[in-house]
């Protein structure tokens, strides 16, 4: 899940167990909505992405700086986990927002396909939660 500043989801994609995170973020980043500016014309991509030490890889580096994104990604070995901490928050936050369904609490679909629109479906109820306040 990508998510902006305030932690509403921009991006959201499911895989398998077995799949590291770092082989979803081109995927997700790719399908990042362009996002409506006060001023302007849309954005296509974030200024920066914060990252965990789950996705201190070179390729990942590469690939977002040649899109013109910031990487903020913890070196592993370098940097400690609390630097992250200040922004992590809001990610972790959505997903307790999304833990709050039952339905994705538990997973009771099998197919992939219907757990997606399920997930999709909370995503819009928290982004209209957050923007009615």
């Amino acid at each position: 899940m990508v998510t902006d500043r305030t932690g509403l989801p921009l991006s959201v994609g499911i895989s398998g167990a077995n799949l590291h995170d770092s082989q979803a973020l081109i995927p997700l980043v790719k399908g990042i909505p362009p996002i409506r500016s006060r001023r302007g014309r849309r954005r296509r991509r974030p200024g920066k992405l914060h990252g965990d030490k789950g996705y201190d890889y070179n390729h990942l580096r590469r690939w977002l700086r040649a899109r013109g994104i910031t990487p903020r990604i913890a070196r592993k070995g370098a940097d400690s986990s609390q630097r992250l901490g200040r922004h992590r928050w809001t990610i972790e936050r959505t997903m307790a927002w999304l833990a709050g369904c039952r339905r994705l609490h538990r997973r009771y679909e099998r197919k992939a396909s219907h757990f997606l629109a399920f997930t999709s479906i909370a995503c819009t109820l928290i982004c209209y939660r957050r923007l009615t306040k």
